[in-house]
């Protein structure tokens, strides 16, 4: 044994082999919060939640050249001439149940990011219910509301 351990234990002698002190007041901590007084910490409160919103990848929105602006303005036309008919076809079944049904199609759209510039683009599949011509907006049967100027893809099914 070194020197230095041999003065190491000489100062402990005396409290060495003493029990464990138990307050008479005040309970024992469990061993889950005394684990828990060691965790690490956040200095600063919402900094890595920034950091991933700034870290997210946002699109831009293309734009549309006039020929495929005219594409899907006549592919709109087309699928609101069949929802009015499909509509005129169902008031006149009406006594044999006949049901209105909307017409199927796959839309890509621009969906705008809330909280930053950008967005991303949506692919839906569904059925078209109402085609608003004020709004400017297509209402399909699952609730979702397109704008008609984010419409970037129409395929009629």
């Amino acid at each position: 044994m070194s020197k230095y351990e041999q003065n190491k234990e000489k100062n402990y002698d005396d409290i060495l082999h003493l029990p464990h002190p138990v307050s008479r007041k005040r309970p024992q901590m469990p061993l889950e919060d005394r684990a828990a007084q060691f965790s690490p910490f956040a200095a600063v409160v919402g900094h890595e939640a920034s950091v991933k919103e700034a870290a997210r990848v946002t699109d831009a929105k293309r734009d549309l050249d006039e020929a495929q602006k005219i594409i899907i303005n006549e592919q709109l036309r087309e699928i609101d001439g069949r929802i009015q008919t499909a509509i005129q076809t169902a008031r006149q079944d009406q006594a044999q149940g006949c049901t209105e049904s909307g017409i199927e199609v796959e839309i890509e759209y621009f969906e705008a990011d809330v909280l930053k510039s950008g967005g991303h683009y949506v692919v839906s599949r569904g059925s078209v219910k109402k085609i608003d011509g004020y709004t400017h907006r297509v209402y399909m049967s699952d609730g979702a509301v397109i704008a008609i100027d984010d419409i970037f893809r129409l395929v009629i099914l």
